[in-house]
């Protein structure tokens, strides 16, 4: 058995899809754009590409994009200034610093000082503990994608049993609050869990997002269980070039598993559900009925 291939790329196209009509309505109906606003301090390359791709989405979306590019040594006191302004403006909607920020910057605090209602991140502790308490929120973007995946796969995740493996603020942590909400049973599990392989081989529904390349054998995975790889690894190959591993041992398990993604498979998802998050804030902030998206 070959497990069926999750593709990532096709069910963010159809997301984006989504959005762009829902966007073209609120334009027609309401005269509103919803706006992003992206925030980069320095000239990190992965980054960079990444707002690029960002911006490209959000205007394709028919949203309005605002990019601020600042100096890699910019004073916290400037940035946090920014984010003021940003909040006040009336045309965004979405407020996204990409992170990691600088060692100089206080990353906490720039989260922290984010209007909750444009935090289409998912960070601000506001949304964190609205989202652990179940009650609606703006959740993070990577977690959010991995849902959908999963429910590519399966029209409802009710009574399966996940693990999360990582347990990190920007995925592992929000990850198993989205499967709570989905009446999923969730076990979360890091890199010193013990016995990570049996309880890997318990799960209908494998989470790997703990960025050690590979961690996750073939022989851990429950035949026919579904397979979300978070990891982007970057490994030497043997020609000198680099090659990209996820945090699952994808050869193995994809003659164990019933679908799996590849790497990298849920990348396209985060940016497609960072344009939903900025889709549902516009509404929400303008008192709007939320978005069929």
């Amino acid at each position: 058995m070959t497990a069926r291939i999750i593709d990532g790329k096709i069910i963010a196209a159809e997301l984006r899809a989504r959005v762009a009509g829902e966007v073209a309505r609120v334009v027609r109906e309401h005269g509103i754009t919803p706006g992003l606003a992206v925030v980069l301090v320095g000239s990190d390359p992965a980054s960079e590409i990444y707002v690029r791709s960002k911006h490209k989405q959000t205007q394709a979306a028919g949203m309005a994009s605002f990019e601020h590019v600042l100096p890699v040594d910019v004073a916290q006191d400037d940035l946090l200034a920014l984010i003021a302004r940003l909040n006040r403006d009336p045309v965004v909607h979405g407020i996204l610093v990409q992170l990691p920020l600088p060692k100089s910057v206080d990353t906490e605090t720039i989260i922290n000082a984010i209007d909750p209602a444009k935090d289409v991140d998912g960070l601000h502790p506001n949304n964190a503990g609205r989202l652990a308490g179940g009650f609606a929120a703006l959740s993070p973007c990577t977690p959010l994608g991995c849902i959908i995946l999963s429910k590519s796969v399966h029209a409802s995740l009710q009574g399966m049993n996940a693990i999360v493996i990582g347990r990190s603020n920007l995925v592992g942590r929000p990850l198993v609050q989205l499967l709570l909400n989905e009446n999923a049973t969730v076990t979360i599990a890091h890199s010193r869990s013990r016995e990570l392989a049996q309880l890997c081989a318990r799960a209908d529904l494998v989470y790997a997002a703990v960025g050690k390349p590979e961690m996750v054998r073939g022989d851990w995975i429950k035949p026919g269980a579904t397979v979300i790889d978070v990891g982007i690894n970057r490994l030497p190959g043997a020609d000198g070039k680099t090659r990209l591993v996820g945090d699952v041992a994808f050869q193995e398990a994809l003659n164990v598993a019933g679908a799996i993604t590849p790497v990298p498979g849920v990348g396209q998802m985060t940016v497609a559900c960072l344009l939903v998050n900025t889709l549902r804030a516009a509404c929400a902030i303008h008192g709007l009925p939320k978005p069929g998206v």
